[in-house]
């Protein structure tokens, strides 16, 4: 006998560009099974599902659900909620209430913890259920994934505004530094190198998290860079950190800010961009210095979505619906790489894949550790989509001096 019941989706952590395509593939694929009386979504995440802040979905038109999917943010809210136990036995009561046999949750590794959790809980108190995490983060640090949706359009929108800033520079050089969101890998840092087409491109240099870094080495890189080049861009992840882990931020200023969860407020604000642009200022003695921190632009652009992204995150919400009515399972969907370049989709155990987080991988950083390698560029080339647009020079000769 078919499991039946309703479905309920909700979406949580950090908006993403493609967010809604998985929301849409979920809502349209589930239409399909005769087994689901009704399609829900919860406003708001997790927080909206206790407070049983409920919508209809089964009453949305299809044509309306297609133009949404292309809007990016969430359209069902979102949540930083961090659900305990005592949480997610909370939520269990109200699915059972609302006769919920269905749960997608689309989100991140803090996301996947909770299907885990609410999962558990639910088999513990004997309730027939189902639940699946649908992957989604800029950050690209889900394990098992070879990436997530989410990634790959804000990685255009970097590569796109560091190929911009190249051009600006080129014209009128100084010294550029781009503060990129990332506290713990820095793939969406790394995706700054993705526009260079020139030898002479930036960014010329690249900090990640996974490597330590030092005031001293980074200003060495700068002088020589801006000796080389007569100019400098620079792509700084805001999770860079020194030989011990702590945050680059707090060794500049005593005034950081620290979230509801203790851990140091980095995005949001421009200062770590700040006091690393005074630093090359009175260090180097170089006048045009310039910063800015990218902060929420990167992560719901519209007008600069890859196609290979949108195309993800609508089958990895249609493929979590198969696995849960199809097969009856639980678990987390993840998209693997396969030939070149395709994909295919798998369901992996949630606590494979629950408050993990993946870093760059040795092989995508260069010796030096301030620049990538070009296996990241042939990682990351198709995640960017079809058309990226290509800069152009003046390549006429110079015409010979007469006076000088």
């Amino acid at each position: 006998m078919k499991l039946e019941g309703k479905v309920l989706i909700a979406q949580g952590g950090g908006p993403t560009a493609v967010i809604n395509q998985s929301l849409v593939g979920a809502v349209l694929e589930a239409r399909k099974f005769p087994q689901v009386t009704r399609i829900y979504g919860a406003l708001h995440g997790v927080h909206g599902i206790i407070n049983e802040d409920f919508i209809d979905l089964t009453q949305e038109t299809e044509q309306n659900l297609e133009l949404i999917a292309r809007t990016p943010s969430s359209a069902l809210l979102t949540t930083r909620d961090k659900p305990d136990e005592a949480y997610c036995k909370e939520i269990v009561r109200v699915l059972k209430a609302h006769d919920i046999r269905f749960f997608f949750y689309i989100g991140g590794n803090d996301s996947a913890d909770t299907v885990r959790i609410v999962n558990e809980e639910a088999q513990n108190s004997d309730y027939d259920f189902r639940a699946i995490h649908i992957p989604k983060t800029i950050d690209n640090d889900l394990l098992v994934s070879d990436h997530t949706p989410g990634y790959g359009s804000a990685a255009r929108f970097v590569a796109s505004a560091f190929a911009g800033v190249n051009l600006d520079n080129r014209a009128l050089p100084g010294v550029y530094i781009g503060i990129v969101m990332g506290r713990h890998a820095g793939f969406l840092t790394a995706a700054a190198a993705m526009g260079q087409k020139y030898d002479d491109d930036g960014p010329h240099l690249i900090y990640l998290p996974e490597r330590p870094f030092t005031q001293e080495k980074f200003l060495k890189d700068v002088k020589e860079s801006y000796e080389r080049y007569g100019r400098c861009i620079i792509a700084v992840s805001e999770g860079i950190v020194d030989e011990s882990g702590t945050p680059i931020i707090t060794q500049l200023t005593e005034n950081v800010e620290r979230d509801a969860h203790g851990n140091v407020q980095l995005s949001g604000t421009g200062i770590l961009g700040d006091l690393l642009a005074d630093l090359v200022r009175d260090k180097l003695e170089i006048k045009r210095v310039r910063s800015d921190t990218f902060g929420y632009l990167q992560r719901s652009f519209l007008g600069i979505v890859s196609d290979v992204d949108q195309r993800e995150a609508r089958e990895v919400g249609a493929k979590a619906v198969h696995f849960a009515l199809v097969h009856g399972k639980d678990g987390s969907v993840s998209i693997n790489r396969v030939g070149n370049y395709a994909v295919e989709y798998r369901l992996e155990r949630l606590v494979d894949v629950a408050r993990h987080t993946k870093s760059m991988p040795d092989s995508f950083i260069n010796e030096a550790g301030n620049h990538i390698t070009d296996e990241f560029r042939k990682y990351a080339e198709p995640l960017l989509g079809t058309d990226f647009p290509q800069p152009y020079r003046v390549m006429a000769p110079k015409v010979e001096k007469i006076l000088k």
